[in-house]
């Protein structure tokens, strides 16, 4: 099992989310976050001023797939969230040992 973090525009969400569940990804975690890239940011002017916006609004996409979605899922992913500017966002992915499943304590593959 791989768990696939990626951190993308929230306006591609749906789109992202639409991709995710077109190959077969049922479980997904999503959470707002705020950061940067290489960017650092952007200025931006207000009643006459000018001022720095250092932390972007993102989205961060959780998931848990067996090994053999794992690239599906990227590719998913990635054709769904890329607008092929700066800030498209990141992909990580970590192996995953073991999942439970709290109800009735199945292990495994079969957890997910």
């Amino acid at each position: 099992m791989h768990k696939i973090e990626a951190i993308i525009q929230p306006s591609k969400l749906d789109a992202v989310k639409e991709a995710l569940l077109e190959v077969g990804v049922e479980g997904i975690t999503i959470l707002e976050a705020r950061g940067h890239g290489r960017q650092k940011g952007h200025t931006e002017f207000y009643r006459g001023r000018e001022y720095s916006v250092d932390l972007l609004p993102k989205v961060k996409l959780e998931i848990v797939v067996v090994d053999a979605m794992v690239e599906k899922s990227l590719q998913a992913i990635i054709s769904a969230a890329r607008t092929g500017r700066i800030g498209d966002g990141k992909i990580f992915i970590s192996r995953i040992d073991d999942a439970i499943r709290i109800r009735n304590e199945e292990r495994g593959d079969i957890a997910l």
